[in-house]
């Protein structure tokens, strides 16, 4: 009984795991497909995508907002769930490459923010692995 209680709580933890992130993914997205990229460019956090493409911005805006949907749909309608886990290590990946990013700009906040999201990507790939 006490594995089964255990196992409820781990399950939780990732549900609460995945749809903050999610929201992040959702916010990210929505902001990088929709702002114009000069409106991102001026914002703190928004400084790389001065030297990025705008057809680039977009499309990683696009990949954010799969990431959201990916974290939470696959799992709740028990549709391929094991895309959670894939979709989870895919953030890790996205996340290793905005920390190199806001890494050489001197944003050393926004590498430890990313890396908090990447910590929990990898909770969520090892718990729903």
């Amino acid at each position: 009984m006490a594995n089964r209680a255990k196992e409820n709580i781990v399950n939780i933890a990732l549900w609460i795991a995945a749809g903050l992130l999610a929201t992040v993914a959702l916010t990210g997205g929505v902001t990088k497909t929709f702002v114009p990229k000069a409106k991102l460019a001026a914002a703190h956090g928004g400084e790389w995508t001065a030297a990025a493409g705008a057809g680039f911005v977009k499309a990683l805006g696009v990949v954010e907002l799969l990431a959201a949907a990916g974290l939470i749909l696959p799992a709740l309608v028990q549709v391929a769930p094991v895309l959670v886990p894939v979709t989870a290590v895919c953030w890790v990946l996205l996340m290793v490459g905005a920390m190199v990013t806001h890494g050489r700009l001197g944003q050393y906040q926004l590498v430890a923010l990313n890396l908090s999201y990447l910590a929990l990507a990898a909770f969520i790939a090892w718990g729903r692995f």
